[in-house]
């Protein structure tokens, strides 16, 4: 019988801000302000695809945790061996889950580590690192401006003559560097600038994502759903102003409460009691203003074997993006989207060995491969949209990422 891989946790002291401690090589994130996970090096991982990626993942995960001996001082979510992973909207595209070899955690005032191996506790760099300038150019991306408004007139033309509600179309930019990307000044840019957003990580894909798909903690469950936007003017009376009539607007208001209605459908099979809020408050972020709602659920007594995996297979893809009824949402964005999304819009986060974890949807986000980010953006489309408007929103949601770059 082969000999159980050590796997170490063990408390911290004061340190570097999480993202400053991540290597060029291999850098895994999911931070919130000061707090979150961040990881380097690669212990193993798997590539997925099909309809049951999920199931695939959490098999692989539970096979890998057989073969661990855990020590961990410190317990509570997030400690102990993580997985991180970043899931296709479509099932048809590669997902990927990740663990890797080291990872340090905060929560408030507790800071840990975790290690997979006999060595000693790695050592943590005690200064931030210095990072090159990079210089981008920006490419047209898989559709112009126009075709892509073309698109979004095809789907109020939908909406308008068949059953479905609400349908989410993206787009993307294409930016190429003079170098291969470091993609760590971007990541603490976009932390910096987007402090109420998780900052995520995984395999190339990174981002800032303000939609928290999921988090499980203890038997309960949490996501916040965001939909109706709209782009800020950095006029503070502006701004407020055009708060008031984002949560006045019916277009947004109803774009908002079909993906609320999906979320708390979702997840009302698993718990004995969830928490919808009559109204949704308005997000703040550097460039934009979204409806938000924070729904949140107890699972039932018997369901609290259920995983973040579970709940990830009856939430995902959300009407936040994709639509509603979702299953004619998807062909719709099938048919007329144009583009292929990768890993946009899917779940990406993390989960642990009890099954806890917290996953958002990858939004505000890019896929870097060597000298080259594609950055997405996408809106939702209902009955009461206009092309030209939902261009401007997109580009709104196009600069997170592009400042950050």
């Amino acid at each position: 019988m082969p000999s159980l891989v050590p796997v170490t946790t063990n408390r911290i002291g004061a340190h570097l801000p999480l993202l400053q401690l991540l290597p060029d090589a291999s850098p895994y994130s999911w931070v919130r302000g000061s707090d979150g996970l961040v990881g380097w090096g690669e212990y193993a991982s798997i590539r997925v695809r099909g309809k049951d990626r999920f199931e695939q993942v959490r098999n692989w995960w539970h096979q890998q945790l057989e073969t661990f001996s855990v020590s961990n001082a410190v317990h509570g979510s997030g400690t102990g061996p993580v997985l991180f992973t970043s899931f296709s909207f479509d099932r048809n595209e590669e997902s990927i889950a990740v663990i890797p070899r080291v990872i340090v955690g905060k929560k408030g005032e507790n800071s840990w580590i975790t290690w997979i191996g006999s060595e000693t506790q790695p050592s943590l760099p005690d200064t931030a690192p210095a990072f090159i300038k990079q210089s981008f150019q920006w490419q047209q991306g898989t559709l112009t401006e126009d075709q892509w408004m073309t698109r979004v007139a095809q789907a109020i033309a939908k909406i308008d003559k068949t059953e479905i509600d609400k349908v989410v179309l993206a787009r993307d930019l294409i930016a190429e560097a003079d170098k291969t990307i470091d993609v760590r000044p971007i990541l603490n840019s976009l932390a910096h600038d987007y402090p109420a957003t998780w900052v995520f990580s995984v395999d190339g894909l990174i981002g800032a994502t303000p939609e928290l798909l999921l988090r499980l903690s203890r038997g309960m469950v949490t996501s916040r759903v965001l939909a109706g936007t709209i782009p800020k003017t950095g006029d503070d009376a502006r701004d407020l102003a055009l708060a008031g009539s984002l949560a006045r607007s019916s277009k947004d208001l109803e774009e908002h409460e079909y993906a609320v209605r999906s979320v708390a459908e979702a997840l009302e099979p698993f718990c004995s009691s969830t928490n919808v809020p009559d109204v949704p408050f308005v997000l703040h972020l550097a460039n934009v203003m979204h409806l938000a709602t924070d729904v949140t659920g107890a699972l039932l007594e018997s369901k609290h074997h259920l995983d973040a995996f579970a709940l990830l297979n009856s939430l995902h893809p959300s009407a936040a993006v994709c639509g509603t009824p979702r299953n004619i949402a998807f062909d719709v964005i099938d048919e007329i989207e144009g583009m292929n999304r990768g890993r946009y819009a899917g779940p990406v986060g993390w989960i642990d060995a009890r099954g806890d974890g917290e996953l958002g949807i990858a939004l505000r986000s890019g896929q870097v491969t060597d000298n080259q980010i594609r950055i997405f953006a996408g809106c939702g489309i209902v009955a009461g949209s206009d092309p030209v408007v939902e261009l401007a929103e997109s580009n709104a949601k196009f600069s997170a990422i592009r400042s950050a770059l």
